[in-house]
């Protein structure tokens, strides 16, 4: 999409008056993992009688007015944090859509035994028992579940664990359950993301408003390019190995009850280790339209041992008053999974 030169955010929701009015300073966090998506809010309190009582949701879109404003969704405020010269309101709100009632008890421990199943459908029974509308990558749907146990947690962290042993991503947001492998060119809403493709000026330096800095972290480099998983071979009364990958290797210490299982979760643990042997942070003018769960394509005008996909993890979008409006990714590399 094409950029303009005046930042814009637009408010909606609860107490939208007076936020507008005094709002000095935001900061958006979209996150790729299990964490909720969060908004901060500074407000000014000079000369306003008494603390206000915000609450409820806030809708967020930003962007640029000579462009477009992109939604990045509703809130749910969560804390209120004023402070004293200056006098200012800190105000925190999150996606998740869990209320303090959970009328569902889904944040309730229990223990459950699960199986033979396939991994969709487990998730979607769980999820559809809370009132959310699963969606789940097909790559994930048919995976077999010969046995599994739900031992004194929520289903919340049962779902987590769950979606872990596969190395996906099991997220709620609004009211979808997604559950997706990371990396790929589907948000976790189950929107479609456009390939975001970042390029460096040619007179790039500080203070200028096109300006780029980026961090290569090559020390998170893995020893490991292969996984070794081992599962039970009851028919022949022995323990069978599996090799994912190639050498050094990985070992799993835990017995899977079969080799369908165990080579799931070898590759699942090799996809983990090309893909995070790379880490970069890029600071770079605000773009509504970098998202976790993106893809980022660094194009000729980077280094080339920089240049290519890169699967964001998590953007940080900040802007105050003076209209300024910067982005920070977090991205590990992406190319050596495709």
């Amino acid at each position: 999409m094409a950029l303009g030169f005046t930042p814009a955010i637009q408010i909606s929701g609860a107490n939208e008056a007076l936020i507008k009015k005094r709002l000095i300073s935001w900061e958006h966090i979209e996150t790729a993992g299990i964490e909720s998506d969060q908004l901060t809010l500074t407000l000014d309190l000079e000369g306003l009688e008494g603390l206000p009582i915000l609450g409820g949701k806030i809708g967020l879109q930003v962007g640029y007015e000579e462009s477009r404003l992109v939604d990045k969704g509703e809130f749910m405020v969560s804390r209120l944090t004023p402070t004293l010269f200056p006098l200012r309101l800190t105000l925190v709100a999150t996606a998740t859509p869990f209320s303090a009632a959970d009328k569902t008890g889904f944040l309730e421990r229990r223990s459950a035994s699960h199986g033979p199943t396939v991994l969709g459908a487990l998730f979607r029974e769980i999820a559809e028992r809370h009132g959310f509308s699963p969606r789940v990558a097909p790559q994930l749907a048919l995976k077999k579940i010969d046995h599994i146990d739900q031992s004194n947690e929520s289903d919340m962290a049962f779902l987590t664990r769950l979606a872990g042993r596969y190395q996906a991503i099991a997220k709620p947001m609004n009211k979808l359950y997604v559950l997706a492998l990371p990396g790929q060119l589907n948000s976790l809403s189950g929107k479609a993301l456009p390939q975001v493709k970042l390029s460096v000026t040619t007179d790039n330096r500080p203070g200028d408003r096109a300006f780029i800095s980026a961090t290569l972290d090559d020390t998170a480099r893995a020893k490991n390019q292969g996984c070794r998983t081992s599962w039970w071979d009851a028919a022949a009364g022995v323990v069978r190995v599996i090799e994912t990958g190639s050498a050094p290797f990985k070992v799993i210490g835990r017995l899977y009850q079969n080799e369908a299982e165990a080579r799931d979760i070898g590759e699942g643990e090799v996809r983990k280790l090309l893909r995070e042997n790379l880490k970069l942070k890029i600071s770079c003018p605000g773009n509504p339209a970098l998202s976790a769960e993106g893809v980022l394509l660094l194009d000729p005008s980077w280094p080339d041992f920089m240049r290519g996909h890169w699967s964001i993890k998590k953007v940080t979008a900040s802007g105050d008053k003076y209209q300024s409006y910067r982005c920070v990714i977090d991205a590990t590399c992406l190319d050596a999974t495709q």
